[in-house]
């Protein structure tokens, strides 16, 4: 589907759901893709009648999409450049020794990468291995956490982390919550966040008001850490094919 604003168009991806009720949701992405999210029982000319009418917020935030974007540069994994972990960021020091373990230690401010071949593919992996381990490890136990802690959780939900492109977590039909690994560079409100809506859905399985009622008597002021953690989504997946979700609007 086309959107135009003035002499500018741009080609959004049409996604019709049961998931949604009501309006239509409209996803811009940091690579600058538009999404648009529409009731089962819209029509194509309601659709894009409702699109339209949001065509200057779709090109304000697709432009600034797309200009922090090309700031945020790809990981070159060399000694002085900074990686997110929960948030803070933490200078890339690389050191290659053949009489020294192979590790990772994360040492006052600074990511500390040890091995006995240290070219730039080696210290991606190995660093990658790294943040593997912590997600599984941080990730896990706060989900446990906070759906400990919620009254309408009788019996813990299963939980996967899985890398996705276009979401930091997601709820199947099924009851099964999917987390995004890369949550583990996000600060630990943002995880929150994703982890507390996430688990909203086991109740409301759309975005209603009853779903956003439920998520803001769980986590008031949710949206600052959504807001946060969509403006920094290009900077902590720096590299990545693409970033999870950026901005979104209701049309």
């Amino acid at each position: 589907m086309i959107v135009r604003y003035g002499d500018q168009e741009v080609s959004c991806l049409v996604r019709q759901t049961a998931t949604v009720t009501g309006r239509i949701r409209i996803h811009v992405y940091p690579n600058g893709d538009v999404e648009i999210e529409a009731p089962e029982n819209k029509d194509a000319d309601q659709i894009r009648t409702a699109a339209q009418r949001r065509a200057r917020w779709i090109f304000q935030h697709r432009t600034a999409a797309i200009a922090a974007r090309k700031m945020a540069l790809p990981r070159e994994y060399v000694s002085g450049e900074t990686h997110f972990y929960l948030g803070r960021r933490h200078k890339l020091i690389v050191h290659e020794s053949n009489t020294q373990p192979s590790e990772v230690k994360l040492l006052r401010g600074k990511l500390e990468v040890t091995l006995p071949v240290a070219d730039r593919a080696a210290v991606r992996r190995r660093l990658g291995q790294w943040y593997e381990a912590r997600a599984n490890e941080y990730l896990r136990d706060k989900f446990s956490e906070i759906a400990d802690r919620l009254s309408w959780i009788e019996a813990r939900p299963p939980v996967k982390l899985m890398r996705m492109k276009t979401q930091w977590g997601s709820c199947s039909p099924g009851g099964m919550i999917y987390l995004n690994p890369a949550l583990i560079k996000a600060p630990r409100h943002c995880i929150e966040y994703v982890i507390l809506h996430e688990l909203c859905h086991l109740v409301e399985h759309n975005h209603s008001k009853r779903f956003f009622d439920l998520l803001t008597k769980q986590m008031p002021g949710w949206e600052a850490a959504k807001r946060e953690l969509d403006s920094l989504a290009a900077l902590i997946l720096a590299g990545n094919e693409r970033a999870p979700e950026h901005t979104d609007c209701q049309g």
